[in-house]
């Protein structure tokens, strides 16, 4: 951490200091000056009565009918009604903390939700009364879209005006779905789901790489789909397999309206007809095992293998594997120390700029969000 103090008073100017999204504002401090880091992701339930109070949260707004959010609030409730989310998130923060104090990286770490306690809005202002000035933020996402970017910016802002003029600045950590951690430990987690295969079976097996699909035009407008291909590429590469596609899964909203395809279920079938008789899931667009991945591919993916004979296996997400949590970890300190440069990024598109520019990732179609509904 830089414990240099605020810089001389910015010059007056009719705009506000603090400017739409997160990352735009005339800083008081300098570029290496952090004192915390806020960990930034979309929220879950805990428990039956949170689910519809929760479901009512993400789609506020959009018109879905009744009748979808109770299909999807039954999803919830095969699990209890609690979504791993949150857990997964408080673990991986709790990963991260271990490391950060290793490497003598004095950052307190603070957890906010888009869509659930902890809310956004309370955690900087928890932030701010903890005297806070300019905090990191990750963002639980390995990838560039509307959703899982500029979204969140705009969230931070809201939460930053909601606390005031005094709100601690907040830049978020580069997308990392090419670092070499990243790459390495989805490698390793998909080298343990296909342990059980060997000669043969391996080599004719399916790995089917799996991300949340988004609106056509709203993948126009960002480098979601690219970013997972390369992802794809290079984890498959990693562990030396050629039979690999990249697929999509958790579609929502009209049905009229173009989204990200294939369909993961729909690919299972395809694969099938080609007499393919093993596949492996990796669910590579995710960084944890929660209810998106656990009903649609390990209940809705399987019920279709299953029906076409298809032997299915999955990997796990990265969660607290020891490589991705390093990878969060250098993500930290080139921020800190960026004279010590970056860990080269694998493929083609080299390491992602650390302030999005002004028009990236719009929402292309006009929505709000992708997610519609989650599944």
């Amino acid at each position: 951490m830089d414990d240099v103090g605020p810089m001389s008073a910015a010059p007056a100017s009719s705009e506000p200091r603090l400017k739409p999204p997160a990352d735009r504002f005339v800083s008081r401090y300098p570029e290496t000056h952090f004192d915390a880091l806020l960990v930034v992701a979309f929220g879950g339930p805990e428990g039956l009565d949170d689910v519809m109070p929760f479901l009512e949260n993400v789609t506020r707004g959009r018109g879905v009918p009744q009748a979808r959010l109770e299909e999807v609030a039954h999803h919830y409730g095969l699990f209890d009604g609690t979504s791993p989310i949150n857990e997964q998130n408080r673990e991986l923060i709790r990963a991260l903390q271990v490391v950060l104090d290793e490497r003598d990286v004095a950052l307190p770490i603070y957890f906010g939700n888009r869509n659930w306690r902890p809310y956004l809005t309370d955690v900087i202002a928890e932030m701010h009364k903890d005297g806070i000035e300019r905090s990191l933020a990750l963002f639980t996402t390995a990838y560039s879209s509307y959703s899982s970017c500029r979204q969140y910016r705009e969230n931070l802002y809201d939460a930053q005006v909601a606390c005031g003029p005094d709100a601690p600045e907040i830049l978020k950590l580069r997308a990392f779905y090419n670092h070499p951690g990243f790459v390495e430990a989805n490698a390793s987690r998909l080298e343990d789901a296909m342990a059980g295969l060997s000669g043969s079976r391996r080599t004719n097996a399916h790995v089917v790489f799996t991300a949340h699909s988004i609106p056509s035009a709203m993948a126009a407008t960002c480098s979601y789909a690219a970013q997972l291909e390369e992802t794809a590429q290079l984890v498959a590469k990693a562990i030396d397999h050629d039979r690999f596609e990249l697929v999509y899964q958790s579609r929502s909203g009209s049905p009229h309206v173009p989204w990200l395809e294939p369909d993961v279920c729909d690919h299972l079938r395809t694969l099938s007809q080609a007499g393919v008789k093993d596949v492996v899931l990796s669910p590579v667009g995710f960084l944890s095992d929660h209810i998106e991945v656990l009903f649609d591919l390990d209940i809705k993916a399987r019920e279709v293998a299953n029906d076409v004979g298809i032997e299915l296996r999955r990997a796990s997400a990265v969660g607290t594997h020891p490589l991705f949590v390093a990878t969060l970890a250098d993500l930290v300190e080139e921020r800190l120390a960026p004279e010590n440069g970056v860990r080269a990024a694998l493929g083609a598109h080299g390491p992602g700029p650390d302030i999005c520019g002004a028009n990236c990732c719009l929402p292309g179609n006009g929505q709000a969000s992708p997610w519609d509904v989650p599944a």
